[in-house]
């Protein structure tokens, strides 16, 4: 009982810290303002990870390394700490390898999770309250992904089911990702 408590803090401990990654590195790529109130949150909570890596390999053009590297590495302890937990010792060296590739698989899940519910949650705001705070922000992360939807979808007036199309593309896409890690790492 102890112990699937301690599991279940440990995954969701990790797991909003590895989707708050996400969101900055996401933030990054389309160069939200960082003086915006929302990316200066996610700034603050994984600065202190993320900042000693910046120093080491620098930001590229587009893609935040250092954020995505940061995440990886978040996943991977996630693994490793969930395994010490379960079994009460450490992983033997021959399953580091395949722990690593499910850890990039982990993020991947998380960033389609986030795709998701920053989807959905636009989705609902823009019917309950489309002058919310942070409509702006969720328009502006969720355009890059709706706009190529909107152009192959007939125009049906008023109606727009791109919100709807990329939830079902990534819901599928989450659950690919969790099949192939079943199925190749049996976690």
């Amino acid at each position: 009982m102890l112990s699937d408590a301690l599991q279940f803090l440990i995954n969701l401990i990790f797991s909003l810290f590895g989707i708050a990654l996400i969101v900055r590195a996401w933030l990054y790529a389309i160069r939200m303002h960082p003086f915006n109130p929302y990316s200066q949150a996610i700034l603050k909570l994984t600065d202190w990870l993320v900042r000693p890596l910046q120093k080491v390999l620098g930001s590229g053009n587009r893609i935040d390394w250092p954020t995505l590297l940061t995440c990886w590495l978040t996943a991977f302890a996630l693994l490793i700490l969930s395994f010490v937990v379960g079994t009460g010792q450490l992983p033997p060296t021959s399953s580091l390898l395949p722990a690593a590739l499910a850890a990039l698989l982990s993020v991947f899940k998380w960033a389609f999770n986030v795709v998701l519910w920053i989807t959905l949650v636009q989705a609902i705001l823009s019917w309950v309250n489309p002058l919310a705070p942070i409509m702006p922000v969720l328009h502006t992360m969720t355009a890059p992904l709706l706009e190529p939807i909107r152009r192959i979808l007939p125009n049906l007036g008023g109606l727009d089911l791109s919100p709807l199309v990329l939830i079902v593309v990534a819901q599928l896409a989450m659950m690919f990702i969790q099949q192939f890690t079943r199925s190749a790492f049996g976690i």
